[in-house]
């Protein structure tokens, strides 16, 4: 009976849809089944090269955050005290720069390696590396000047040699030098740039020329090396071996002028003849007087100050560049007590720099932090309590011609 009434009602329900809905629906199940057959016949494929930059980018994000904390570990855990300070001072402070450049260098070499790459997507790789040249020279050359600074002056400083600041400012030109030479070759090299083929075809024409004009590259070279080396610039009054003396008003690439004092005539000499003479620099005279101030946190006796005398003078005897007969110590009392006893002491330190070059004196500037570090190591090594400023006062002092 169940039955029968349920077939009676079905005509009835369908006789009250309305014929173009049915027409609807049956196309909408058309449209289904036909995308189920092509799913079920091909499959979507996607470019394995795009998964793999995907998850890669993924995954740098991902350790930018879990790297450092690793390598603070595995640092104080394996490595000795000294590396472990300068792992500290070098690599720290710019652990997310290094793991940054290090994910783009790969996807860059990702990129390099797919030989069927699209048009749109060689160009981009060109000059996603080109920025990734750049930022390597960048992250390079603060790399090293941590290193530099931080690092090597100390090191320095604790040998017991003579610590030339004009070898270290060319050691410092030498190694951005070198960053930049071999940045530029690794990207010319791998962009398919032949850098050697240019290399040599400027050499057999150079080799051709140099035949033609033997004269004037000869006076070229010498003014590249009176540039490198500079023993005056323009507004410099310099003292020749002759007997010249006046003011460098400039340096061209075959000659350079020197207008004489007392005459005011105008001086022309040959590059050539300036590198192969001996020149004092006048101007180079200048001196910074550097002003360190240390307060001891008691009254001192004359011996502990002897002894803070000598340690001072010994941690900056050897730093070429710093005149230490003309370090001074002086102590003087800056709190006394209402029963007559004495209070704290402050010594001030006058240091007097010598000045060959703006970047010979930055690194004697350099050093001489090195040995205010120094300083610092060896009196708390004594148990003297101190305060010592974190920045030394300096005043520029120009010879007067």
């Amino acid at each position: 009976m169940t039955n029968n009434s349920h077939s009676f009602l079905l005509p009835s329900l369908f006789s009250e849809v309305d014929p173009s809905s049915l027409e609807d629906a049956e196309s909408i199940l058309n449209l289904v089944d036909q995308m189920d057959r092509l799913i079920s016949e091909e499959s979507i494929s996607i470019d394995p090269l795009y998964l793999a930059l995907g998850g890669l980018t993924i995954l740098i994000i991902t350790l930018i955050f879990v790297i450092p904390s690793l390598l603070r570990f595995l640092a104080s855990r394996f490595l000795p005290l000294e590396l472990r300070e300068a792992y500290q001072q070098i690599f720290v402070p710019y652990q997310r720069w290094i793991i940054l450049s290090i994910g783009f260098s790969v996807i860059d070499i990702i990129l390099l390696l797919n030989p069927d790459k699209p048009t749109w997507l060689y160009i981009s790789e060109f000059f996603l590396g080109g920025a990734i040249a750049i930022n390597i020279c960048l992250l390079a050359f603060t790399l090293f000047d941590q290193f530099f600074g931080g690092y090597l002056l100390d090191l320095a400083l604790r040998s017991r040699n003579n610590v030339n600041s004009e070898l270290l400012a060319f050691i410092k030109f030498v190694a951005n030098a070198l960053i930049i030479l071999i940045v530029i070759f690794i990207f010319a090299e791998s962009h398919r740039l032949s850098v050697t083929g240019l290399i040599a075809s400027v050499g057999v024409g150079g080799l051709a020329i140099a035949f033609a004009s033997q004269k004037v590259l000869e006076q070229v070279l010498w003014t590249i090396l009176l540039y490198v080396d500079r023993p005056f610039v323009v507004d410099d009054y310099i003292h020749l071996q002759d007997g010249t003396f006046g003011r460098v008003e400039g340096i061209g690439w075959r000659s350079s002028k020197i207008r004489l004092s007392g005459k005011g005539t105008l001086v022309v000499i040959p590059n050539s003849m300036l590198t192969q003479m001996s020149v004092e620099n006048l101007s180079g005279a200048q001196k910074i007087i550097t002003l360190l101030n240390i307060l001891f946190d008691r009254g001192i006796p004359e011996q502990e100050k002897a002894l803070v005398r000598q340690i001072i003078l010994d941690s900056t005897r050897d730093i070429y560049g710093i005149d230490h007969r003309l370090t001074e110590v002086k102590f003087e009392e800056v709190g006394n007590s209402s029963n007559g006893t004495s209070g704290k002491v402050k010594a001030q330190v006058t240091f007097f720099i010598l000045g060959s070059g703006s970047l010979a004196l930055e690194i004697r500037t350099q050093l001489l932090e090195a040995a205010r570090r120094n300083i610092s190591k060896r009196l708390k090594d004594y148990g003297i309590g101190f305060s010592i400023d974190e920045k030394p006062i300096n005043i520029d002092s120009p010879m007067n011609i």
